[in-house]
């Protein structure tokens, strides 16, 4: 269905990622009479999300990828492509690191433009630094800043334009009626995964791409004294990346073969935080992960590290460690949060207190991270932001005409 505006929105890939994943969820719940989500991405591969965005009516269009040596080359295509789509008047970008670059196009086009903070680091070594100078710029060249958190928005924007009327904060809504829990999804999940020996044994769950940020190195130290704790521990990863063959090679030389299942990605997120009974989360750095957000709708308790933005805290699930502590605080604060039933569960047998459990995904909604709410903000959003701009564009007219201008 042809909609009224055509928003653009900037990806890396259309992968399950958490910028990916938030922006799909205001996708499916947008009104797309009004309002229509169309992507540039930085691949020609086929991508999680490719078939559901094609369904959904929204356009894809591949972008070579940005290197320090072709910054020309991909000013010059960004150019290309906005003088051969005259028809995008919008355009949010979630591909912070070359931002600077694509929207100074959009803005000569004329557009309307949007960044959009997803983190709190570049991560660490030439490449951070690389990032880190062409997003600068940022904090005066959009016309909107958005934020998934304030510590986000702070760190990529200072502290005063996020003071500003420019700033807009956007939690990463999910729908959270999908992850409400039910003890039937656990019990057959835990089958599928467990099999019919395993179904008392304590699961750790943690869900993210396998690369640095992740910290995965540090979760399977955590699970080594976990296992020396509880034998019967396992632990789930879900995600894919550049570290998987590290990770399992680790895994395998740890003893933990066995104990760690390598999940790849998966479309079955809801059934496996029903099935899980804590989410073990030590990053180095975060914005406000999606995926913390799912568990706690999920009723599922949360250790995660304080280098994770303290605005993941949305309920009394969540505890927080520092990375200084080792691996064995780490282990033993887990299995202390088990054993009391912090918040809804008491999960480590798997006997959860389901009606307690299933009251969090309201709680997570009303907190305003409700994906249909969201959308439908966003949607007002874009409208009063065009408007504006066809405003400020009348009066220009209106003062050359009155100058003598043309």
């Amino acid at each position: 269905m042809e909609s009224g505006i055509r928003v653009l929105h900037v990806l890396g890939r259309l992968d399950r990622g958490g910028a990916e994943t938030m922006v799909m969820n205001l996708y499916r719940h947008m009104d797309r009479r009004r309002i229509q989500f169309d992507f540039v991405i930085h691949t020609e591969d086929v991508c999680d999300y490719t078939r559901e965005v094609q369904e959904l009516g929204g356009r894809i269009y591949s972008m070579a990828p940005f290197g320090v040596s072709t910054a020309g080359h991909y000013r010059r295509d960004w150019r290309n492509f906005f003088c051969a789509h005259p028809e995008y008047r919008m355009i949010h970008g979630h591909m912070r690191s070359t931002a600077s670059l694509y929207l100074a196009e959009a803005k000569r086009a004329g557009l309307v433009t949007i960044v959009h903070s997803h983190n709190t680091s570049s991560g660490h070594g030439v490449t951070a630094l690389v990032k880190n100078v062409l997003q600068y710029p940022l904090r005066w060249q959009a016309d909107y800043l958005f934020a998934c958190s304030k510590g986000a928005g702070i760190w990529l924007y200072g502290r005063r334009a996020c003071d500003s009327a420019r700033f807009r904060l956007l939690y990463n809504g999910i729908t959270a009626v999908d992850f409400r829990f039910d003890p039937a999804m656990r019990q057959a999940k835990r089958r599928e995964l467990l099999g019919d020996t395993a179904q008392d044994c304590p699961v750790f769950l943690h869900i993210g791409r396998l690369e640095p940020q992740k910290n995965h190195t540090f979760l399977l130290r955590i699970m080594q004294e976990l296992a020396v704790r509880r034998p019967a521990a396992r632990l789930w990863l879900c995600g894919c990346g550049p570290l998987d063959a590290a990770l399992k090679r680790q895994a395998q030389e740890s003893g933990l073969a066995g104990r760690v299942c390598f999940l790849g990605v998966r479309t079955d997120i809801p059934g496996l935080m029903q099935a899980a009974d804590m989410v073990l989360f030590p990053s180095l750095f975060e914005g406000l992960p999606v995926t913390l957000v799912e568990a706690q709708a999920a009723g599922l308790p949360v250790l995660m590290s304080d280098t994770v933005t303290p605005e993941a805290a949305l309920t009394d699930l969540v505890r927080t460690l520092p990375l200084s502590e080792p691996p064995a605080r780490w282990a033993e604060t887990a299995l202390q949060m088990l054993s009391d039933g912090d918040g809804a569960c008491a999960a480590e047998t798997g006997k959860t207190a389901g009606t307690e459990r299933a009251a969090y995904a309201a709680l997570v909604a009303r907190g305003g991270y409700d994906a249909a709410e969201n959308a439908a903000r966003l949607a007002r959003f874009y409208e009063d932001a065009l408007r504006q701009a066809d405003g400020k564009d009348d009066r220009k007219n209106s003062g050359k005409s009155r100058s003598g201008g043309t």
